[in-house]
């Protein structure tokens, strides 16, 4: 079976609740279960974390026995080299997803320092971003 490992990174744990605005109404929980049960013959986790080592730690972990991941490092993606060195170390394919649209934001979120290191950036597709990016993966 296919794995695929999403992971989350500072404040998407407030996702529903956090600038709905920008980020929608719908807690990543909810999605993630519909996810799942839209993609039944994959195997899919999520981890989410507001801490750049553990962000680190789950991507060494896992780069080398999944068979992708769909990264949203949060603000991480525009200054963490460390995350941007993990993903390079690692073998298994990832993609970054953004849920809003990153380039018609403020000029700081226009660059992706971890995306340099992504087979491919989903971004200003919403939740189904992470939809894509599985699509993309299997």
């Amino acid at each position: 079976m296919i794995q695929i490992q999403i992971i989350n990174g500072p404040n998407l744990n407030l996702l529903g609740i956090r600038e709905p605005e920008t980020y929608g109404t719908e807690s990543f929980e909810d999605y993630f279960y519909r996810l799942r049960k839209e993609f039944p013959n994959v195997s899919i986790h999520y981890f989410q974390s507001n801490h750049e080592g553990d962000i680190i730690d789950k991507l060494h972990e896992i780069g080398f026995e999944y068979d992708g991941i769909v990264l949203n490092a949060g603000a991480y993606t525009h200054y963490s080299y460390a995350i941007a060195d993990a993903i390079k170390a690692i073998k298994t394919p990832v993609i970054e997803v953004h849920i809003s649209d990153v380039y018609a934001r403020e000029d700081f979120r226009k660059v992706s320092v971890t995306g340099e290191n992504c087979k491919k950036i989903i971004s200003g597709k919403g939740l189904d971003g992470y939809k894509m990016a599985i699509e993309e993966l299997i």
